[in-house]
């Protein structure tokens, strides 16, 4: 007799219905200690806004990456409007003799407080 119970699997955060349609996991488990952090992920959970502290993990992974990204771009456009400006280059030597001076007026100000 064929057995037609479904049985409700979450396999990677995804919901699957039935033991054949379980994929190999093309991962593998990890531990993390989040410390403070594991309560914000437990709140998640239970407001079901996320499947498991997988998910979590892996939307923090997503945003951290697309932080990442963005910093990137703008590191790009800034180096790319730093070459591209056309004001006469600075010798580096000028440039370390005034913070050499901006730091020492600096320091003074300091101990003559």
């Amino acid at each position: 007799m064929l057995d037609l119970r479904l049985q409700a699997l979450e396999y990677d955060g995804v919901i699957h219905n039935s033991e054949r349609f379980r994929m190999p996991r093309t991962s593998r488990p990890i531990t993390v200690t989040l410390g403070d952090l594991q309560e914000r992920v437990d709140t998640r959970v239970q407001s079901g806004a996320y499947a498991s502290a997988s998910e979590v993990m892996r939307a923090a992974l997503r945003a951290l990456d697309r932080e990442e990204a963005a910093i990137d771009e703008w590191m790009r456009r800034q180096i790319e409007e730093s070459l591209n400006d056309p004001r006469p280059n600075t010798p580096a030597t000028e440039v370390l003799a005034r913070l050499r001076t901006h730091h020492a007026r600096e320091r003074k100000k300091r101990l003559t407080k």
